[in-house]
């Protein structure tokens, strides 16, 4: 059986320019080095010529060099042409035996003789194996045959709703869901696909005896700290356990498929050094409390143990709306931002060094009208620094301090204008297509 691996469409433009990420890594996802004041802008609202950039453009900035790292997106292709759900239906999680006391002490716990097997034997019951089939037409004939793919989930509610990758699920024509105990579920529909992100929720029909994570807190996570990574590791060794620590956040990814055909930019990731591999998509990466912090997305395919994870944070948002029965929806400001860096700040004379300045670009506003943020009264050129006294920064970018809340929730953000700081209350918006 040969591998290859497979990546999503486009998402996470958030007003990203692909021609201006920091640090960007192609997901294959593949790294580029460049300069700290060639800040990637972001947005959130929906600009097509934004969003996806042409195809051109794309390519020739992520050629191969030798200062680029390839990174790939931890789905795994299965050459099938049909759709077996029985591939992996007999594989069973691991059996670490009975789970020990967790810490209450969350990101600030470590682990101690045995925990990390008491982590696993807790959390492994809420890991999820996911078969996907999707249907192509041939190049050469008019025949359709069907490809399938292999990735991971976490159970998140006990009726049925499981977190993954939106790589992993986008465009499946049937999707199919393993439980660790071997239980297989064909009756499995997608409930939606974040717009921002590498995100999305599928539901599993007619259960309601299912044992969801529990949620950490990804914004008080920190370099050197210890995790632990659950996934279907190559497609065929379920709820595979690794373990590390968290080597650095806030990277930011250009991501490309293995054959370079279809990118996508991703920010704000954490960085692992526990094992990802291919089939490890959308499975939980989780702390030494036994709390979800990530969900792992991409790995280096030139590099030793350099994977990345999603903050859960930014995505609590979506899952708090979902299991709410509100829908599948991203809360947006509304507003076109660069993310500050001392060096961007320096080069612009500005006040402070961290946050969120406000500014247009050649074809967006910076504000769109009638948003959170044009009714809130925020202005270009203004500089947000936190929300709800959450710092941006190494908690998260503006983008994903918001993704921790709800369309409809009313948060506090702090900016600076003119030199003077001042507080501004808004009441977040839902994305717009």
């Amino acid at each position: 059986m040969t591998e290859k691996l497979v990546s999503s469409q486009t998402e996470e433009s958030d007003f990203e320019s692909s021609s201006k990420t920091n640090n960007s890594v192609e997901e294959t996802k593949e790294a580029k080095k460049t300069k700290e004041s060639e800040e990637f802008e972001k947005a959130e609202v929906d600009e097509k010529t934004e969003k996806y950039p042409e195809s051109k453009n794309i390519k020739e900035s992520q050629k191969p060099s030798s200062n680029k790292l390839p990174v790939f997106l931890s789905v795994l292709a299965l050459a099938c042409s049909i759709y077996n759900l029985s591939l992996t239906r007999n594989l069973t999680g691991n059996n670490f035996g009975n789970p020990g006391q967790i810490s209450r002490d969350s990101n600030s716990a470590n682990f101690t003789e045995g925990s990390i097997a008491s982590i696993a034997n807790a959390v492994s019951k809420s890991v999820v194996s996911i078969v996907t089939s999707t249907d192509q037409k041939s190049f050469f004939s008019n025949e359709t045959t069907s490809q399938t793919a292999a990735g991971t989930g976490f159970i998140l509610s006990s009726d049925g709703y499981v977190a993954t990758n939106k790589h992993v699920v986008s465009g499946a024509s049937k999707i199919g869901v393993i439980l660790d105990d071997g239980t297989a579920y064909e009756d499995v529909e997608l409930v939606g696909t974040d717009p921002l992100n590498d995100f999305a929720i599928i539901k599993i029909n007619n259960v309601n005896n299912l044992s969801p994570v529990k949620l950490g807190d990804s914004k008080t996570t920190s370099a050197g700290q210890q995790v632990v990574a659950i996934g279907n590791a190559l497609g065929a060794y379920q709820n595979s356990v690794t373990s590390g620590i968290i080597s650095g956040k806030g990277r930011s990814l250009t991501a490309t498929d293995s054959g370079r055909t279809q990118y996508e930019t991703l920010s704000d990731m954490i960085q692992t050094d526990a094992a990802i591999n291919g089939g490890n998509s959308g499975g939980p990466l989780v702390n030494a409390a036994g709390e979800v912090i990530g969900i792992n997305t991409a790995y280096a395919s030139q590099g030793n143990n350099v994977g990345f994870a999603i903050p859960i944070s930014s995505v609590k948002g979506i899952i708090k709306n979902v299991l709410s029965g509100k829908g599948f929806e991203r809360a947006v400001i509304g507003v076109r931002y660069i993310n500050l860096t001392p060096t961007i700040a320096k080069e612009k004379n500005l006040s402070v060094t961290r946050g969120a300045l406000i500014a247009a670009s050649k074809n967006n506003k910076a504000i769109i009208s009638g948003s959170a943020g044009d009714k809130a009264g925020l202005k270009e050129n203004d500089i947000i620094t936190a929300v709800n006294g959450t710092e941006i920064g190494n908690s998260g970018s503006l983008s994903s301090l918001i993704g921790e809340y709800s369309v409809g929730d009313t948060v506090k953000i702090t900016v600076v204008r003119g030199g003077k700081t001042e507080t501004l209350e808004l009441t977040l918006a839902a994305y717009k297509q």
